[in-house]
């Protein structure tokens, strides 16, 4: 994974299409713009799999108790629902 960010930052520089400013790609798109929307997408694709594949587990699973605010808790244990609250419906609810 280190290998392949390095590529993608070696591949951010595209020093070769600096002088290719009559080139387009479909006949409308500007070279250097086609390349950074394929390096974004390649990019996308890299950090996505970085998530799957390197994201640490047990950091998720500790921040997620403490998120929610059941650490500590039992497992299984039912949260209390939270109180109804009146909503006004019309204008002579809200007046009183």
């Amino acid at each position: 994974m280190v290998i392949i960010v390095g590529v993608l930052y070696v591949l951010h520089q595209d020093f070769w299409f600096w002088r290719a400013a009559h080139s387009l790609v479909f006949g409308f798109l500007p070279v250097g713009l086609f390349y950074h929307a394929c390096y974004t997408i390649a990019t996308a694709v890299v950090m996505l799999l970085i998530v799957k594949h390197a994201w640490p587990t047990e950091l998720e699973e500790q921040v997620g108790d403490e998120a929610s605010g059941r650490a500590g808790e039992a497992p299984g244990h039912p949260l209390s629902a939270s109180p109804l609250r009146p909503v006004a419906r019309n204008k002579e609810d809200v007046e009183h």
